[in-house]
């Protein structure tokens, strides 16, 4: 299996492709200004306590208070509380957490009410993104996470990965981490780690304790509050750090700054794999190049088909996702009904694995699959889903399918579940319903790029449109494209681009920056 991995730089935000097989599996994205990601750090402020739900609300700046549950303060809160007090108070010198006071665990029974108080300046970390109408989940227990190891600050304990099996193994990396640690601090350490020297463990452990001497300089320096004290790696290297395994084959990027990003990481994890990162520099938009854009189109929305005609049908309910499976138009099994069933079931199986990582579906799952007769075609398509769903590195749990044919699947949610709309408004009537003549739309775009060159004196630019206008436009040895070209300057670029609606165009500057040359025309 091949695996590469494509990373689209736009000037709002970022988001990375992973194929495999060519096949979209995984797709996240990112706003470049957007605030409140998981693995944030704030020096928030305790807004209101309720000790009904043992709980309190912290403003950590967003439109609705974050909310902090008792149990995530974390067993070391009085000691991470006490470090910052005395932080705060000392604005000339910065203590050493090795040199900081460790008090008792905090009660597991305890009460809110007993720890906090409305007004106090607490350190919280990000733990879920605001979803639907609840604001950011809170922790207490602040971690600064690496490629191979997890940093905890007051906590003495060196824990190693279940998923390495062998024993020598893991005494060996308790054994080096516990000797090069400073006191005071805690380590996870991570499955990628198997196997790595001491030289990459200890450089990592050394930029994480950097992030964490960073963060405190920053509550040190606090005037207002709530203030961001810590902030996670750029979006496209926060993205790859859990996405990226050494067996990628490339890694494409269309952005210089960030392709400088990207291999000065994978340079820093994986030296020998340095090579795999590739500035992508073609004229096509990145996504259509690969033909990622294409996949989304056809991936997203409500009904997914696979193959012989099934289909899927994706709901979301504020409580759950329900999928329900369809045989469609498919023809007719030489094994009969039940034969026909299975097939389309072990089909769904497959498509709905990768549905739920592409999309990043979390909470929990109905689907309603075929009704299938036989106790063993039934666990067929169970274990089916489990194989499949080993893949997924988000937490989740699978129950055999019930007598009515549904099966239950429950998947970490720590992020919105990633919503492609793949339907196009007009671009020329704006919902009402008449447009101008279609063949009058290069008329159209000569006006605009008229307007451009001599009005705003703007000279070189690319002019992104359907697939099928951009055919038209640069049909023949004499075509519109050169017309133009000859007319307004060889400055004028043509691209086509597979998101745009038919009659859809977009205007770009050198610098990738939108012309915004929209306007909506009434139609009499």
């Amino acid at each position: 299996m091949t695996s590469e991995l494509v990373v689209d730089v736009q000037p709002k935000e970022v988001s990375i492709a992973l194929l495999e097989d060519k096949s979209l599996v995984e797709l996240q994205s990112e706003g470049r200004n957007l605030s409140f990601s998981v693995g944030n750090m704030y020096l928030g402020r305790v807004k209101k306590l309720m000790p009904g739900l043992n709980a309190c609300f912290v403003d950590v700046g967003y439109e609705k208070d974050a909310f902090l549950h008792y149990l995530d303060l974390g067993p070391q809160f009085n000691s991470l509380e006490k470090f910052v007090k005395q932080t705060l108070s000392n604005k000339k010198k910065l203590n050493s957490i090795s040199k900081a006071t460790i008090l008792p665990d905090i009660d597991k029974d305890g009460s809110i009410s007993n720890i906090l108080k409305v007004g106090q300046e607490v350190v919280v970390q990000i733990v879920k993104e605001p979803i639907s109408t609840k604001g950011p989940r809170l922790t207490s227990e602040i971690s600064f996470a690496g490629r191979y190891l997890v940093l905890i600050p007051f906590n003495d304990k060196v824990s190693v990965s279940q998923k390495i099996k062998s024993s020598e193994e893991r005494a060996r990396l308790k054994q080096l981490l516990m000797s090069i640690k400073p006191k005071n601090v805690g380590v996870i350490v991570r499955t990628v780690a198997e196997g790595k020297r001491v030289a990459e463990l200890d450089g990592e452990l050394k930029v994480l304790l950097k992030h964490l001497e960073d963060a405190m300089t920053k509550v040190q320096k606090a005037t207002k509050f709530p203030t961001l004290i810590y902030e996670e790696t750029s979006r496209a290297v926060g993205l790859l750090r859990d996405l990226f395994n050494p067996s990628f084959e490339n890694i494409h990027v269309n952005n210089e700054a960030v392709y400088n990003e990207i291999r000065d990481y994978v340079a820093l994890i994986a030296p020998e794999r340095a090579n795999i990162v590739k500035l992508y520099k073609g004229q096509l938009p990145i996504y259509d190049n690969f033909g990622i854009t294409k996949q989304i189109k056809s991936s997203f929305g409500k009904t997914i088909s696979y193959k012989s005609g099934a289909y899927l049908i994706i709901e979301h309910t504020e409580a759950l996702h329900v999928v329900d499976v369809n045989s469609g138009n498919r023809t007719k099994n030489a094994n009969g009904q039940e034969g026909n069933a299975l097939e389309v079931n072990l089909g769904a199986a497959d498509e709905l694995a990768r549905q739920l990582r592409l999309r990043d579906m979390g909470g929990i799952i109905v689907v309603d699959f075929i009704d299938l007769n036989e106790a063993e075609n039934r666990q067929k398509v169970y274990e089916r889903m489990c194989a499949n769903m080993q893949k997924d590195r988000a937490r989740h749990n699978i129950l055999p399918l019930s007598k009515f044919g549904l099966m239950q699947i429950t998947r970490q949610r720590v992020r919105p579940a990633m919503d492609v709309n793949t339907s196009e408004a007009c671009p020329t009537c704006f919902g009402k319903g008449k447009i101008k003549s279609s063949i009058l739309f290069t008329d159209t775009l000569e006006s605009k790029i008229d307007y451009l060159v001599n009005k705003l004196k703007v000279k070189k630019f690319s002019l992104h449109i359907h697939p099928y206008v951009a055919a038209y436009i640069t049909k023949g040895t004499f075509s519109l494209k050169r017309q133009w070209q000859f007319k307004y300057g060889l400055g004028i670029k043509i691209i086509p681009s597979q998101k745009l609606a038919f009659l859809e165009y977009t205007f770009y500057d050198v610098n990738g920056e939108e012309i915004d040359m929209k306007e909506e025309i009434e139609i009499k």
